[in-house]
């Protein structure tokens, strides 16, 4: 029989727990067990005042931003409408049923305020991070970094020609974190080339086309992670190109050195980071093992001697040719004696001209040339010892681990929604980069140690 809708009278009292209506095994009951933010309330205590009407409680927006960051919320008008409706949301945010959610403006307003001038979003990733190493989450073996691109908030129909530099009269507050960054080696300095294009809204992002699609401004979220269980150890935010990704490598190894402690044995990426001074600053400086492959465009692909078909004498200082012959730095003696190392940091070493012309393998090794050049990088020996260790078994091992930071970005991407940036400027990149891998650090918490059985009371 088809029931009927019964409409009843509201009752004047009710009796509801919103400790009980929050599932056991809820994502944030397991999450709310690891954010501790007592000390954050003091270090944001001298950018109060101590007269006037009393703030929204720093401590309700922080938690408010995990909840967005964690459940992929992009929006803040959209994350206080959710916090108002989802009681979970409000459980953890500590609002009960009758608080009232703040504006979302009231973000904005302390993003770039206190948040920023404390550095509060960075202390809240180390705190989390602190965790992790607590509960022995971090090995502190191996390290993988790599990086992803992150399209920027800002539209390449208003882009303008790079050589023709900013239009007169641009202002904003991502145009002046901009110009405090042109020094900085992550952001203006990485690279000397005039950009193809300039975001007049966000200067510091880079045009790139890196996908092998459309071009689009990006900027690079650099991660570093332990290989154990691919816990987020360093993030970095720095403009979209090459050089500005190995020297945000750098610093993030230091960091984790510095705070935390963590040195590790060796340091997992692809070919971006195998470069001469990367790798020379691995070995020679840090003492860590690259599991790297070494960035060489020595091979030949027409057919004659690469430079791995000649044979490096270290007593003598000389390469062997395919025929015997030995090339060395110097052939000849000059009146103004010439440096050995030029400007790129390579030394050359030069056969005989005699040696070559009666040699019957010249066809293959020089034939356009009347003696063969070998250059030789000063960081030589770094790029020998990746060579070398690229031949072990644990660096076979190593290129399976260094599948967990692109796991980590595509969850990144897909899960929290972090494709694109709503924040523009380096500090904006910077702030999403480290709620994005704080949510990433709880979720990987909450995952991998399970909520204590509930012990019945007997």
């Amino acid at each position: 029989m088809m029931g009927e809708r019964r409409v009843q009278q509201e009752a004047l009292f009710y009796e509801f727990s919103l400790e009980r209506h929050v599932p056991e095994k809820h994502l944030l009951r397991s999450i709310d067990r690891y954010v501790e933010l007592d000390g954050l309330r003091q270090e944001l205590a001298p950018f109060y005042s101590e007269m006037g009407r009393p703030s929204i409680d720093p401590e309700l927006l922080i938690r408010m931003l995990i909840v967005g960051y964690c459940f992929g919320i992009r929006s803040e008008r959209r994350l206080c409408e959710e916090v108002h409706l989802n009681l979970a949301y409000r459980w953890f945010c500590g609002l009960g049923l009758d608080g009232e959610v703040p504006d979302h403006s009231t973000f904005s307003k302390n993003r770039h305020g206190r948040f920023r001038n404390s550095d509060l979003l960075r202390r809240l990733f180390e705190t989390v991070l602190q965790r992790c190493i607590d509960e022995d989450l971090v090995g502190g073996e191996g390290f993988a970094v790599d990086a992803s691109l992150i399209q920027a908030d800002a539209s390449d129909r208003t882009r303008v020609e790079g050589t023709a530099g900013l239009p007169p009269g641009s202002a904003g507050r991502a145009v002046e974190e901009y110009l405090g960054v042109l020094d900085d080696a992550a952001f203006g300095a990485a690279t000397e080339v005039t950009p193809k294009f300039i975001a007049p809204a966000d200067p510091a992002t880079r045009w790139t086309a890196a996908h092998r699609g459309p071009a689009f401004f990006a900027y690079s979220a650099n991660y570093l992670i332990d290989t154990d269980h691919a816990i987020i150890v360093d993030v970095e935010a720095t403009t979209a190109i090459r050089q500005a990704e190995t020297t945000a490598a750098k610093r993030m190894v230091e960091r984790s050195i510095t705070r935390f402690d963590l040195y590790p044995e060796r340091l997992i990426g692809d070919t971006a980071y195998g470069t001469a001074e990367m790798l020379n600053w691995l070995v020679n400086e840090q003492g860590i093992e690259p599991h790297i492959p070494v960035f060489d465009k020595s091979q030949h692909t027409d057919g004659t001697f690469s430079r791995e078909d000649f044979a490096y004498d270290h007593k003598r200082d000389c390469y062997i040719c395919p025929a015997g012959k030995e090339l060395r730095q110097r052939q000849k003696i000059y009146r103004v004696p010439r440096p050995l190392v030029d400007e790129d940091g390579m030394m050359r070493y030069r056969a005989s001209k005699l040696d070559c012309e009666s040699c019957s393998l010249k066809p293959q090794c020089c034939p356009k040339a009347p003696a063969r050049k070998i250059p030789r990088s000063i960081h030589e020996g770094a790029r020998d010892m990746a060579r070398d260790i690229a031949k072990t078994e644990g660096y076979r091992t190593s290129r399976c681990q260094r599948k967990k930071v692109e796991m980590l970005f595509a969850h990144l991407k897909r899960i929290l929604k972090l494709d694109r940036l709503r924040l523009r400027g380096p500090n904006g990149a910077r702030d999403e980069f480290h709620l994005a891998a704080t949510a990433q650090n709880l979720r990987k918490l909450a995952m991998l140690i399970p909520m204590p059985t509930p012990t019945s009371a007997t």
